[in-house]
């Protein structure tokens, strides 16, 4: 049991690695984000790391599952760790270099990597491809807020 606690600590400290690293690189540009026209829609700023940790521990859990269950996971979990990499480097790309219609295609091609990845732990474990739908969910939402703020603030 005690090698089961182990790797979910591990699972869960992935994606809050990745969510954190991206956050130090670019905590830079959220002054810039302040002052940004942004859509009706739109959360306040402390809303957003208290999302992304739900959601980074969320996917930690899911993939837990799918780590240690008994079917063949080696495509799910590429895929997962490849979506790590498209989500840690959306923040750059959309904070540091304030490149939006870029960061709104890079998010697409997430949320389509991310689509992938629950589909595929959702064959492996059930749970593990729920855990994976309000990360779907919020990316989608900030596919509006990406979009919209490269539409409301372009020259």
């Amino acid at each position: 049991m005690k090698k089961q606690w182990k790797t979910l600590v591990i699972c869960i400290a992935i994606p809050l690695a990745v969510g954190v690293v991206s956050a130090l690189l670019t905590r830079g540009g959220m002054q810039t984000f302040a002052e940004l026209n942004k859509p009706a829609l739109s959360p306040p700023g402390w809303l957003f790391p208290v999302v992304w940790t739900i959601l980074y521990v969320l996917m930690g859990i899911a993939s837990y599952l799918v780590v240690t269950s008994k079917k063949p996971n080696g495509a799910a979990l590429i895929t997962y760790g490849l979506q790590l990499v498209f989500n840690f480097f959306w923040s750059i790309i959309f904070f540091n270099m304030q490149a939006y219609l870029f960061a709104f295609i890079w998010l697409v091609i997430l949320w389509f990597l991310i689509l992938k990845t629950t589909v595929k732990f959702f064959k492996i474990d059930e749970t593990a491809g729920i855990l994976m739908i309000p990360y779907l969910l919020w990316v989608t939402f900030a596919g509006y807020l990406n979009l919209s703020i490269y539409l409301l603030n372009r020259s």
